[in-house]
């Protein structure tokens, strides 16, 4: 034990002093092509990254110096994903196996310019931090869904009160085909951390009512993804644009259930959940408090099709929805019904399962197709 007390302590040593500490009021992601302040790589390309194409020298139209980077995202699902991004990191191709994270913690606010080529194209999320991994990020805080106009706009990330003292993923914004169906062209430019003491560290803010969880495909004002698959997940094709009758609207949720038991489970269900893939690891709930009711639409493709369960709340983990609430079964109609699940008495102060449906295969047996329309928070 007495050799081992100082190798231990020597690692930690090498660790400490492998983290780059940052001194000054501003510390540059990207200002210009190749300038010599620049720091992180945009080198950790994600989803359908084969949709993506980058021009980190532009000068088209540059918000300030000689260039800019332009980002063209085609939204054809290259690698099935239905989304893409770009993380910048340090070192380049870092996901938490290298050491190489920057110490930010007197950092208060990330900064950055964007435009659309158009206007109206949609980024689902810009964020810091992230890295997971054996060196994983500190913090991970994120802004979003943005839609930008066509002319130059400043975005800010409040970092007051995050824990910075090591982020190897600077930067980073992801975009869904579900928002851009026929693909966008943007621009960024100017991105830095600032050290400015008047940014105080953000109160969770009281959502504004309606709160959608999904009103278009293609709607800015989506909140909730869904992406938590339980049970027979296998069992499961979720087309959340599709045309086939909407309620209102361009498109609805198209949910085909096949009831085959892929993963031998006998039951399926979904959740949407914010961000994507989060069963209370991260501190990221909505607080609905100003909210008396959820309603949906939703109906079957033959009538007679079975959901046991619809509710909302209900995640546990390090960081546990407040309340939970629900209504089933509903035996759903060939034509569209409103369906209500009450709220009044709730502590829907910190939502992080916005919406989630279970069916199971007893009740389904020939497997089932439901769809879902207008789901919101009033």
């Amino acid at each position: 034990m007495k050799k081992v007390v100082p190798i231990m302590l020597l690692l930690g040593l090498v660790f400490s002093l492998s983290v780059l500490a940052v001194d000054g009021k501003v510390f540059n992601v990207y200002t210009d092509k190749n300038a010599s302040d620049n720091h992180y790589i945009p080198s950790g390309w994600i989803g359908d990254y084969g949709d993506v194409r980058m021009d980190d020298q532009s000068n088209v139209s540059a918000h300030s110096g000689a260039t800019c980077i332009e980002f063209t995202y085609t939204a054809k699902k290259t690698q099935g994903q239905g989304w893409a991004g770009v993380q910048w990191q340090n070192p380049p191709n870092n996901w938490g196996n290298k050491k190489g994270g920057y110490d930010l913690k007197d950092m208060t606010k990330l900064t950055f310019w964007a435009r659309g080529a158009k206007g109206g194209e949609k980024i689902q999320k810009f964020a810091v931090g992230g890295i997971k991994g054996a060196y994983p990020d500190s913090a991970e805080v994120e802004i979003g869904p943005i839609e930008l106009t066509d002319t130059w706009k400043e975005y800010t990330i409040n970092l007051a009160g995050k824990d910075l003292n090591y982020i190897s993923g600077g930067f980073s914004w992801v975009a869904t085909s579900d928002m851009n169906p026929e693909g966008a062209t943007f621009y960024v430019d100017d991105i830095k951390f600032e050290a400015d003491a008047t940014v105080a560290p953000e109160a969770k803010k009281k959502q504004d009512m309606p709160f959608y969880v999904y009103a278009d495909s293609s709607s800015i004002k989506n909140h909730y993804i869904p992406s938590g698959y339980m049970g027979d997940y296998g069992d499961i094709k979720l087309d959340k644009a599709s045309k086939e009758n909407p309620q209102s609207g361009d498109t609805c949720i198209k949910i085909a259930y096949s009831a085959k038991a892929s993963q031998g489970a006998g039951w399926v269900g979904i959740y949407w959940l914010n961000p994507a893939n989060n069963w209370g690891d991260k501190d990221a709930g909505f607080d609905l408090s100003k909210a008396t009711k959820l309603t949906f639409w939703a109906r079957g493709e033959k009538g007679g099709e079975r959901i046991e369960e619809v509710k909302m709340g209900g995640i546990m983990g390090n960081f546990p929805d407040s309340d939970t609430a629900s209504i089933g079964p509903v035996i759903l109609t060939p034509e569209w019904q409103q369906y209500t699940i009450d709220l009044n008495g709730k502590d829907i102060s910190s939502i992080i399962g916005g919406f989630c449906w279970v069916t199971n295969v007893d009740v389904n047996p020939e497997g089932a197709v439901v769809y879902f329309d207008e789901i919101k928070y009033e």
